[in-house]
């Protein structure tokens, strides 16, 4: 039985294309069907913006236009697009809810879930969350209730946000993509030597994951 391919992931919660690739990625693999290679999916920290505030109090709009200097017009169209291309991958975005906020603690539960197995598991609830639901993913109590829908323990996740114990191994990911020279999430990489960048359609994974997988039997 060979090793599993390796499916290393630098992501952020506060990225909409990053579950837009999450969605393209698991339909690449469903595509392959019979020939679907067995895939060991880890996902890494990033952090997307670090200069957003904890608790930003407005609309998407109002924090694109008034942060980062964005034409409301514009902004618009944007997230329209982006809408659109999420609604095409399954996810149904409210982006009149979401709630602008720091993902640093996030990224902290992210780590504890990863150590008790339950790392996919919350970061499709975070994701969820944030994009479809409007939840605060900074704020420790919302967190570990994110935290008990997967099946984790609250007072282990809220020790262990409390404690900032993962707090050093978020600042590794980071680190890390940056050693990579990775500047823009999602980031994939395959079996530790292929890159892709962005939300790539379902084709783009389904052909990688061939490509190793011929790789490994040749």
């Amino acid at each position: 039985m060979s090793e599993p391919i390796k499916i290393d992931i630098w992501s952020d919660i506060a990225c909409p294309w990053c579950y837009i690739g999450k969605r393209h990625l698991e339909a690449g693999i469903e595509a392959l069907g019979a020939d679907a290679p067995d895939v060991e999916i880890e996902y890494h920290s990033f952090e997307l913006s670090p200069d957003t505030p904890l608790d930003f109090e407005g609309s998407t709009v109002e924090y694109l236009a008034e942060r980062k200097g964005m034409p409301v017009e514009r902004v618009e169209q944007m997230l329209e697009h982006v809408t659109g291309v999420a609604a095409n991958a399954g996810l149904d975005y409210h982006f009149e809810k979401v709630a602008h906020t720091k993902t640093l603690k996030a990224h902290e539960l992210l780590h504890f879930a990863k150590s008790h197995g339950k790392q996919l598991e919350l970061k499709e609830r975070l994701l969820k969350a944030y994009f479809v639901e409007g939840g605060r993913v900074n704020r420790i109590d919302e967190l570990i209730g994110f935290a008990t829908d997967v099946g984790l323990d609250a007072d282990a996740a809220r020790e262990a946000l409390e404690s900032g114990r993962y707090a050093t191994a978020v600042q590794a990911d980071i680190a890390q993509a940056g050693a990579y020279g990775i500047q823009g999430v999602p980031f994939f990489v395959i079996d530790g030597k292929y890159g892709i960048s962005g939300a790539q359609p379902a084709e783009v994974f389904s052909q990688a994951l061939a490509q190793v997988s011929g790789e490994r039997v040749a």
